[in-house]
């Protein structure tokens, strides 16, 4: 979208106004106005803006589901000898579950 002359200036006008107004009565409606003027007249800012709101909600998720999990939903190292339902020890006793004959070295 390309302005004209008298609509830059017009905008112009309007968004110095809005600034003053938000600057001595600290009106955040002024101020979100401005905002919206200055997007008017320079796009990239709005683009800069939406991904930054982006990121902070991306980060807002995760740290979310990171406050949800508790102990018991991770996964445990003692987790078989945890749900054993027939009662007896685990049957692997070594370190390797497998056996070298099995894998075909000797």
């Amino acid at each position: 979208m390309t302005l004209t002359a008298w609509q830059r200036a017009n905008i112009l006008s309007a968004l110095n106004y809005l600034k003053e107004v938000a600057r001595s009565s600290g009106d955040i409606r002024a101020e979100t106005l401005g905002q919206g003027l200055a997007e008017v007249l320079a796009p990239g800012r709005r683009m800069l803006r939406l991904q930054r709101e982006a990121a902070h909600a991306a980060a807002a998720g995760a740290r979310a589901g990171r406050e949800r999990r508790t102990g018991a939903d991770r996964r445990h190292a003692e987790r078989r000898q945890k749900h054993l339902s027939f009662g007896a020890s685990e049957r692997r006793r070594g370190t390797e579950r497998r056996t070298r004959r099995r894998r075909g070295s000797y």
